[in-house]
């Protein structure tokens, strides 16, 4: 089974660039080249930072392009987001407790869709109620299941992306570490760039953005790097799970190895 992993789209004013690039048309030759390559995919996640500045039009540019995709998709929100705003856009992706967090059961798996955005900062939060809701669903259900969420749950080492980490990472940590067992893989978002690992034992993949990308420079800056937009591309088998990221923004020639100097 196949699944798309998009993050950190970043949906703007259409026409205004965020560092040289427009998010608008980044976003959509995304659709363009998932449905040309990956139409057969099952469903399709976007971990977070819907919005560069959480503001109503943008969501409502979102819904307008997915209101005809023809692949399901699920939503995370992020720092930039505004939960508030989103909701009044997407007023179904709000739990019982007014957080964009749900369930999507695929041929896969169980799903979980996390909200880790927290109000006037750019770091995550995982707070008691949402703890409360994470351990609630992985208790009560075999899974095996698959975690969606933006902020990055363990450390990069890079001081001031992890300074805009997820707060209570080792929290999360220890609800995960106690159902390792029936948790496959996370996803994330967030740092706007290609990361893997593990949390408690289970593998953990990110990728660079369909507008943002940064570099891994191991020292106190945020870096903004011309790299390729790009998304990510799942196969699951019962037995194991293959990431790609597709980068989709490069502009070079892909040759076949049999082609000739």
């Amino acid at each position: 089974m196949k699944l798309i992993h998009m993050s950190d789209i970043h949906l703007t004013t259409p026409g205004r660039a965020i560092f040289g690039r427009d998010p608008l048309h980044n976003f959509d030759r995304a659709l363009e080249c998932v449905l040309a390559d990956h139409r057969d995919a099952e469903l399709m996640v976007i971990s977070g930072d819907l919005s560069d500045r959480g503001e109503p039009a943008d969501y409502h540019l979102l819904r307008e392009r997915l209101s005809g995709f023809p692949i399901p998709v699920r939503l995370c929100i992020g720092n930039h987001d505004h939960r508030e705003t989103f909701l009044g856009v997407f007023p179904e992706c709000a739990d019982a407790d007014g957080f964009v967090q749900g369930v999507h059961d695929a041929s896969f798996g169980r799903c979980l869709l996390l909200d880790t955005y927290e109000a006037q900062t750019a770091a995550g939060s995982f707070c008691e109620i949402r703890q409360a809701w994470l351990e609630r669903q992985l208790s009560e259900h075999d899974g095996p299941f698959f975690l969606f969420m933006h902020h990055n749950p363990f450390p990069t080492h890079i001081a001031p992306v992890d300074r805009i980490g997820l707060l209570d990472d080792r929290a999360f940590r220890s609800i995960v570490a106690r159902h390792r067992g029936k948790i496959r893989h996370i996803f994330f978002g967030h740092c706007h760039m290609v990361l893997s690992g593990s949390v408690a034992g289970v593998p953990t993949t990110s990728l660079r953005g369909t507008n943002h990308a940064s570099y891994p420079v191991f020292a106190e800056v945020l870096t903004v790097a011309d790299l390729p937009e790009s998304y990510g591309v799942a196969f699951i088998g019962d037995d194991y799970v293959t990431v790609h990221m597709v980068e989709y923004g490069y502009r070079g020639e892909i040759l076949s190895e049999d082609t000739s100097d």
